[in-house]
């Protein structure tokens, strides 16, 4: 890993959904959100999808009943989430932008981590921890499926489990479960399942840092 790494741009992920050459799209949500929404583990306030892509999670998640907001810099991408929400009868608020420079109107109970971090370099993944620990609301839980390609290079980039126990580490995160079993991707790989709790530091444990 190198700090010159360069993320793909809007334009290339644009052209990626025109011409349909999606390969990690399963055409459906991801069974990793499906079990947690059945174990209660989604909460009921506001919830983030960042990269949400063509957002088979939003439009789940919207047909629950949560109130979804739906980040991704790929127009193309929006469009047909759009579209999607709109034959069903369902509206979240979708925004353009690039999430790693993207402020919030509010803070959020829940993030819907799927293909954001590994769409990124690793180069970028610190910048990326600090953006979600900044759109979650204290004690605010992070969902997140780390990729597993078990190879170099990406995207999508290999998530390995220790890489990302420094990058969510105390005391700005809790771990609640996790890694768990893995989810089969449809591109080939796995996804390890993770839940973990944004946390807030208390003045004890800022004075015993110094």
């Amino acid at each position: 890993m190198t700090m010159n790494e360069e993320r793909p741009s809007s334009a290339s992920w644009n052209q990626r959904y025109a011409d349909e050459s999606t390969p990690w799209d399963r055409g459906a949500p991801s069974p990793a959100l499906l079990a947690w929404l059945d174990a209660g583990r989604v909460a009921a306030g506001p919830i983030v999808v960042p990269g949400c892509g063509s957002g088979h999670e939003v439009v789940l998640l919207c047909e629950r009943g949560f109130r979804v907001t739906a980040v991704d810099f790929a127009e193309s991408a929006l469009a047909l989430l759009e579209r999607r929400l709109r034959e069903r009868g369902l509206s979240a608020e979708l925004v353009c932008e690039d999430f790693l420079t993207w402020r919030p109107r509010e803070l959020f109970d829940t993030v819907y981590e799927q293909t954001a971090l590994c769409a990124l370099p690793p180069s970028h993944w610190p910048a990326y921890a600090d953006a979600l620990a900044r759109w979650l609301r204290p004690d605010g839980t992070l969902l997140a499926l780390f990729m597993q390609t078990g190879r170099p290079g990406g995207p999508p980039w290999h998530c390995d489990p220790v890489a990302m126990c420094r990058l969510f580490r105390a005391p700005g995160w809790r771990w609640l479960e996790g890694p768990g079993q893995p989810v089969p991707h449809p591109a080939g790989f796995r996804e390890l399942p993770a839940v973990l709790a944004r946390r807030v530091q208390r003045a004890s444990e800022n004075e015993r840092a110094y």
